[in-house]
């Protein structure tokens, strides 16, 4: 049986609760990874992902939200007043404002430099021991739909396993119930 120590991935990237929501985005940016555990010293506190980031940028931003279209009526139809498609699109970018950054940009850092991952993350996290078997680890990955489940001992992160973990797992067949059938020789 494929144990978690066996597929572990032990050097984890892992990020303090006081870095800034901003470094967190730009190391899962940079190294193309969801989430990061959130560790003090080597007590493991939660986890912050993209989604975490994300979710919070939204909230805080001062730009009202589009209500969601939920009524065809309300969709404007490319050339519906006898114009091209082409000169309808070129008529809505027309007047738009296509700065990057606006001319009227707040002073003083933003609210990702602001804030920390320790308000964001996610406290409930998926653990299991080292001497877990992948089923489980997939299971219950399937059951909470997240994408990692950290290996820990107490409260001390040794591991994570994630869902490509698994998946090489299964792609290499380390998963598959065998069955071997001894008979007498006739």
């Amino acid at each position: 049986m494929l144990r978690l120590r066996d597929i572990m991935t032990r050097d984890v990237l892992t990020v303090g609760p006081t870095t800034t929501l901003r470094e967190a985005a730009e190391l899962l940016a940079t190294r193309h990874i969801g989430g990061v555990p959130v560790v003090e010293g080597s007590r493991l506190l939660g986890v912050v992902s993209a989604t975490d980031i994300l979710a919070f940028a939204a909230a805080a931003t001062d730009e009202p939200q589009e209500p969601p279209m939920d009524d065809a009526d309300e969709w404007i139809e490319p050339g519906g007043g006898g114009e091209s498609p082409a000169r309808w699109m070129a008529s809505l970018v027309e007047h738009a404002e296509l700065d990057v950054a606006p001319d009227d940009a707040p002073d003083g850092p933003s609210p990702l430099d602001r804030h920390t991952v320790a308000e964001v993350m996610t406290r409930r996290v998926v653990a299991l021991p080292p001497d877990a078997d992948a089923v489980t680890a997939a299971a219950r990955l399937r059951t909470a739909d997240v994408h990692r489940v950290l290996v820990v001992d107490a409260d001390r992160l040794l591991g994570i396993v994630t869902t490509t973990d698994i998946t090489r797992a299964v792609a290499d067949r380390a998963l598959e119930r065998r069955t071997y059938v001894f008979a007498a020789a006739r």
